[in-house]
């Protein structure tokens, strides 16, 4: 949980200071920590920086409690681009999704037919 913890502080500090110049702060909510782990707050300064984010506790029987954290922030790039990235922290990582982020080229077929193949085939038993 520290991990997420520590992860959720870096996005948020690095959000925050995105700007070359300090901004005026014109939206401030904090609602939390409650007694159940979940909280929430939004962050908006007058340069059209917007950072909200929701976190909760994720607990099942068989695993140890942790943090499920989502949100998003926007801000402008210096080329004038409007820069939107949602974003979800669990206990997988951090997953983030945007129009500016890269994404991987598809996959060649004759991949995609190898890896389809490959599928289907029994797993091996000999592990030696």
């Amino acid at each position: 949980m520290q991990v997420n913890f520590g992860l959720f502080m870096l996005v948020s500090i690095a959000t925050v200071s995105c700007g070359q110049h300090v901004e005026k702060i014109i939206r401030n909510d904090f609602d939390g920590p409650h007694a159940d782990g979940s909280y929430r707050w939004a962050l908006q300064t007058e340069g059209g920086i917007f950072h909200e984010q929701l976190g909760s506790l994720q607990s099942t029987a068989a695993e140890e409690p942790s943090l499920l954290v989502e949100g998003q922030y926007q801000y402008t790039a210096p080329d004038g681009q409007v820069i939107n990235v949602l974003y979800k922290a669990d206990k997988n990582g951090f997953h983030a999704e945007g129009d500016h982020i890269p994404t991987p080229p598809p996959i060649p077929p004759a991949i995609q037919r190898a890896l389809d193949y490959l599928a289907t085939l029994p797993p091996p038993t000999d592990y030696q």
